[in-house]
């Protein structure tokens, strides 16, 4: 099992935050099968102010470069997307279009035998 963090900022808008945190409190059903039919096993996101980190797991055949492009091949998912960047803010090493940046894993504590970073 591999895992992987991501990072974007939301517009500094209180009232646009609370609308992306309500649109996560009801994904659409085809998002979450999309993500279960790509290998995603666990996703979570958390929210600091205005900061996303989305932390995801998924089997260590799991191709995160793919899953980019094979997202979009749901139409329900380019329609949840299209919505979502509405809310973000790009980070300052986005390039232009570029929403959720990967990040590095530099520390892993684990009890859990089998899962390692990506």
């Amino acid at each position: 099992m591999s895992f992987y963090g991501r990072t974007v900022d939301l517009k500094d808008d209180p009232n646009l935050i609370e609308a992306y945190k309500e649109y996560h409190r009801n994904v659409w059903p085809e998002v979450e099968e999309q993500l279960r039919k790509l290998g995603v096993t666990k996703m979570r996101i958390f929210l600091l102010g205005r900061h996303l980190f989305m932390y995801m797991e998924a089997p260590d055949t799991f191709d995160p470069d793919a899953f980019d492009v094979q997202w979009l091949e749901e139409p329900r998912c380019v329609a949840w997307e299209e919505i979502m960047e509405h809310y973000f803010a790009p980070l300052p090493e986005a390039r232009p279009g570029e929403w959720w940046l990967a990040m590095e894993p530099i520390y892993d504590f684990t009890t859990s035998p089998g899962v390692s970073p990506r």
